[in-house]
């Protein structure tokens, strides 16, 4: 039951709606009631979207959200609806669409003013009180006196709204080469900081599917110059203090351009991807500290966004408590100077050098954000101690200093358990075990793998998004499929459990039914299932998490592979040439498309290994960074195609293939890797 003249969010589950359930404004959340009421009463809607962790959500709530005038104001003229983007990606992309369209760029928080119907006619996002305030009632005050302008408006922008992600069929025949990679990456290596690393200047997003294809072109191509950008970024990015230094994971951004003073949040999809990332990076380089980051983010994550039962929880605020009680940016995670001196009493001399105690780490207030400029190696030949003794010594400052921390006001905790961000931590997990070979990586994997197929999965196929308080909710969105295939696949291929394998086919097969467009050769966000927005989206251009288009087109060239199935290579064929005419425009939002080209112009290796010792042999094989290669492995006969009529009793045999021909089967891991390096 709806309430016409009440804040209806306290009903709701998610921790942000929660956030705002005691505003004075008339919040309701989006549902067929309260749609239905902004018709039935011909009023204006407002749509107010953000995120648990959004600092500058927290600051336009306490500034206009919290305040009786403001309310009065929202309250009288509109019907307002408050959105957890995180839960909604789906209204929130179609909305951002709108914003963008209207202003030029985008963000969180978003607000939106739109018609009964839906369709929007204003927005933005961060506006100050009165700037909020004096928008509402001109807006309010056209659509009494003249209300077919504001429609006049809305229906051309639907139309702008509906071209954004309008893919036509690329009628030319496919055709994917390397040129066409190395002019894209010609005109991308432009923006790129080569001395502090990233993608142009401040402020600076990490971006870790960027760095995954161009260490995987870098690799592939022998290129030098790109191996070294990808390695310096990823050096100075765990120096600075965009890494948590103290307790591990990455926060969202740095408000500079050396990774210093970040924007404090931390979220779950940031650190699985660089969880990925960083031990892919390891697997290439074998540098130490890529592997501490593993590790320690992994720490971080069972530390702070581990559930019981193996679900992984959204963010942790970037706001928290101080002492006075007052609600404040960075203020867990930031360091006094004289605190420091106290903690760490004769070590603190050699822990200001190590971590830029002085100009180079200060931020604001006489707050410290702890930062690195050099190499262990290095600063130990400064400081003339042995490497070993200052292992011992991070070590312990590391704890005396995560302890102190631990009595300070925890940031809030976002913890609803989204299925396409566990997935990707669940992918994070199996890269951390495919190089570091720790168990307790591959028992987190398969925990979450197995509370998503008990949870998530429905019944009749499908996937549930949201899962809080025992309860799953709201239906999947294609994100949900893409990158639970892919991390399925992922663990199939270091576990050899065929029902992983065998349960990407299925999610893949429903998407075909309920999300696939015929025309564009793309899938829509949301299914053919749920009820339509004022536009059904195409999501393909990548962006912090690659887009879900990009991710189902890498699983399909995939499947296609394991499956021999033709049907799937052409699709994924077919959704890459769609998309190459837009790829054109900047890299930088098409990197997982370039990744999947990488695999059509370049050799992609099956590799089928079968015998009583497979399990062994394929741990050996996936230490390697081997980026164009699949593996299916077992240990007695399998009938899957590329493991068909392979198994020879009492041998354990590597067998590497591409293009449908086979290299002789070897039983030495080392001689199957030199056939994998070799083009």
């Amino acid at each position: 039951m709806i309430h016409k003249y009440t804040n209806d969010l306290i009903n709701e589950t998610s921790p942000y709606l929660l956030q705002h359930a005691h505003n004075p404004i008339h919040w309701k959340a989006w549902n067929s009631n309260t749609l239905e009421l902004a018709k039935k009463e011909n009023k204006l809607i407002i749509i107010s979207v953000g995120y648990a962790a959004c600092h500058w959500c927290h600051v336009m709530e306490h500034e206009s959200f919290e305040n009786e005038d403001v309310a009065i104001v929202m309250n009288s003229n509109f019907i307002n609806i408050k959105i957890d983007r995180e839960e909604r990606p789906d209204i929130d992309q179609v909305y951002m669409n709108a914003v963008q369209l209207m202003t030029g760029s985008g963000g969180w928080p978003m607000n939106v003013v739109a018609l009964p119907d839906g369709r929007p006619v204003w927005g933005g996002t961060y506006f100050k009180k009165e700037q909020w305030v004096n928008a509402l009632n001109q807006i309010s005050d056209l659509y009494k006196k003249n209300p077919d302008k504001l429609y006049e408006y809305a229906t051309k922008l639907a139309k702008g709204i509906k071209a954004m992600d309008l893919i036509k069929p690329n009628t030319n025949e496919p055709k994917f080469d390397t040129t066409f990679l190395k002019e894209i990456i010609a005109d991308w290596s432009v923006y790129f900081d080569t001395n502090k690393g990233g993608i142009g200047k401040e402020p600076k997003f990490m971006m870790p599917n960027n760095y995954q294809f161009l260490l995987r072109y870098g690799y592939q191509k022998q290129d030098k110059k790109i191996l070294d950008f990808v390695n310096t970024t990823l050096t100075k990015m765990a120096y600075g203090g965009i890494y948590d230094q103290i307790g591990g994971g990455f926060s969202r951004y740095s408000v500079d351009d050396k990774w210093h003073v970040p924007h404090f949040e931390k979220m779950l999809y940031d650190n699985a991807q660089l969880v990925s990332l960083y031990a892919e990076a390891f697997a290439l380089t074998k540098n130490e500290l890529y592997e501490n980051v593993v590790i320690e983010t992994l720490e971080f994550i069972k530390r702070e966004l581990t559930g019981t039962n193996g679900i992984f929880y959204s963010s942790l605020d970037a706001d928290s408590l101080t002492e006075d009680n007052v609600l404040e940016e960075g203020a867990y995670y930031v360091w006094k100077k004289e605190e420091l001196q106290t903690l760490l009493k004769d070590d603190f001399k050699l822990f200001s050098t190590y971590y830029n105690v002085n100009n180079y780490g200060y931020w604001e207030h006489k707050n410290y954000v702890l930062i690195r400029d050099k190499n262990d190696l290095k600063f130990t030949n400064q400081e003339n101690i042995t490497l070993e003794k200052l292992k011992e010594k991070k070590k312990r400052w590391k704890s005396i200093l995560l302890k102190e921390r631990e009595k300070r006001n925890l940031p809030r905790l976002d913890d609803k358990t989204l299925t396409s961000w566990n997935a990707l931590m669940l992918k994070g997990y199996v890269d951390a075990y495919r190089v570091l070979q720790d168990e307790n990586y591959l028992d987190c994997a398969i925990k979450n793998a197995e509370f998503i197929l008990n949870n998530q999965l429905k019944e009749d196929g499908s996937l549930y998004h949201n899962y809080k308080n025992g309860a799953s909710s709201i239906n999947g969105f294609l994100e949900d499929y893409a990158t639970t295939i892919d991390a399925f696949l992922a663990l199939y291929q270091v576990t050899s459990t065929i029902k992983w394998l065998d349960n990407a086919k299925a999610l893949t097969d429903y998407c075909f039914d309920t999300f696939f467009d015929t025309e564009s050769q793309l899938f829509f966000f949301t299914s053919n299932q749920d009820k339509k927005l004022i536009v059904q989206t195409i999501e393909y251009r990548d962006n912090v998490i690659p887009a879900s288009n990009s991710i189902m087109a890498n699983c399909l060239y995939m499947l296609s592979h394991f499956y021999n199935n033709n049907y799937y290579l052409k699709t994924s064929k077919n959704m890459l040439n769609n998309i190459k005419p837009e790829i054109h425009q900047y890299g930088s939002a098409f990197s997982n498309w370039m990744s999947l080209m990488l695999n059509f112009t370049e050799p992609f290796y099956e590799v089928a290994i079968t015998g009583d010792k497979a399990n062994i042999k394929v741990k050996d094989l996936n230490k390697e960074y081997l980026p164009n290669k699949i593996v299916a492995c077992s240990e007695r006969n399998n009938n899957l195609p590329l493991l068909h009529n392979r198994y020879v009793e009492n041998k354990t045999l590597i067998y590497v293939c591409v293009n449908n021909t086979c290299k002789l089967p070897v039983i030495n891991t080392n001689e199957a890797i030199n056939q994998l390096k070799t083009n």
